[in-house]
């Protein structure tokens, strides 16, 4: 059986004003999780909670226990602030007041 060799992977957070991207070398069968202990980004934000932090790879949500392919990049996500279906049935009800929506169909007035 041919042993595969450690590869890289990048690591990466980003806050509104800021951002982190942190290039790891990782063993072959590690995981999301692992790779993201392993950068030692929670040096730098001490905030991340990793036991209920979501992941994702290359914007497509992951598990925790998802095993590492060569290039990829582990993305930690932030909690949102605010449900967008929330923020969108406000942004709408605002338009009907202020007239610029239909008010029975939720249309543009014209």
């Amino acid at each position: 059986m041919i042993e595969q060799e450690s590869f890289a992977v990048e690591v990466i957070y980003a806050l509104p004003t800021q951002q982190k991207r942190i290039t790891v070398t990782v063993a072959p069968g590690t995981t999301c999780i692992e790779a993201v202990k392993q950068s030692d980004i929670c040096r730098f934000f001490p905030e991340i909670d990793l036991k209920n932090v979501k992941l994702g790879i290359f914007s497509r949500a992951v598990k925790h226990d998802e095993v590492l392919q060569p290039g990829q990049r582990v993305e930690i996500y932030r909690p949102l602030i605010a449900d967008p279906k929330d923020v969108r049935r406000k942004r709408a009800e605002k338009a009907k007041d202020e007239g610029r929506a239909n008010k029975i169909t939720g249309g543009r007035v014209n």
